[in-house]
């Protein structure tokens, strides 16, 4: 079977639990504000850029500071709470060690910026990706595709040839439509109505073999939907030219 090109793994939610630690930071700051903040808008969140996020707490909850100071607030509260004891989700740090051993190139590819993922990687054994993509480096960060498509273009791969795993709807619609092959395990927020990935409660049990065996499949399903629609188009022309 054949390995994927390479696996791109997003970071809150996936490779830590840290929303809990952001729904605490956005709390914080829009109390501050006089504002009350609700886990269900919490959840709406994630996923989005941190500047969207910034400019829906500005612009819809009414916190009074510029995009940058709402950022720079919320994410060091989340850093402090990780540099204590990165909350490492199950099976995430298994599935990221057996893809390095195999020498499958590895991407970290998140909203977060480059002090969350600074403090995420320094946890993590040396080497465990080859690039990392944060937030500040796309002018559209997800549900667009950019993220993913920057991640496979600095590996030197096909985003269709690799596989993207995230926890939430704009993460998964972003590697989705890059073309990779997505697997979900959802975390904060629900992913209902999400189509054309693969879900999964857990990364425990997980395995690069796994992660191989969903591409296959994803190539599979492209094809026979290609095949639908050439026989489709042929269809439609043969009749056309039968009726004139």
């Amino acid at each position: 079977m054949q390995l994927p090109a390479a696996v791109l793994f997003d970071l809150d939610g996936t490779l830590v639990d840290s929303e809990p630690l952001w729904f605490e930071a956005e709390t914080m700051l829009v109390g501050e504000y006089g504002h009350p903040w609700s886990a269900e808008q919490a959840r709406h969140l994630v996923g989005w850029s941190l500047w969207d996020s910034a400019t829906y707490l500005r612009e819809e909850i009414g916190i009074d500071l510029p995009n940058a100071a709402i950022i720079d607030r919320m994410q060091s509260h989340v850093v402090a709470g990780v540099q204590k004891a990165p909350p490492w989700l199950p099976g995430a740090l298994d599935l990221l060690a057996e893809v390095r051993a195999a020498g499958v190139p590895t991407a970290l590819v998140t909203m977060s910026h480059r002090q969350m993922t600074e403090t995420v990687v320094d946890a993590l054994p040396i080497g465990s990706f080859h690039t990392v993509v944060s937030g500040e480096q796309v002018s559209r960060g997800k549900p667009h595709p950019d993220p993913y498509l920057l991640a496979a273009h600095r590996l030197g791969v096909a985003a269709r040839d690799s596989v993207a795993i995230e926890d939430s709807v704009p993460g998964a619609t972003s590697a989705r439509d890059a073309g990779c092959a997505v697997l979900v395990v959802p975390a904060a927020a629900s992913v209902e109505g999400l189509t054309g990935v693969t879900l999964r409660d857990s990364l425990l049990g997980m395995s690069l073999a796994g992660l191989a065996e969903l591409l296959n499949e994803h190539r599979a399903g492209l094809a026979e939907l290609r095949r639908v629609q050439s026989g489709s188009g042929a269809g439609s022309s043969t009749g056309i030219a039968a009726t004139g």
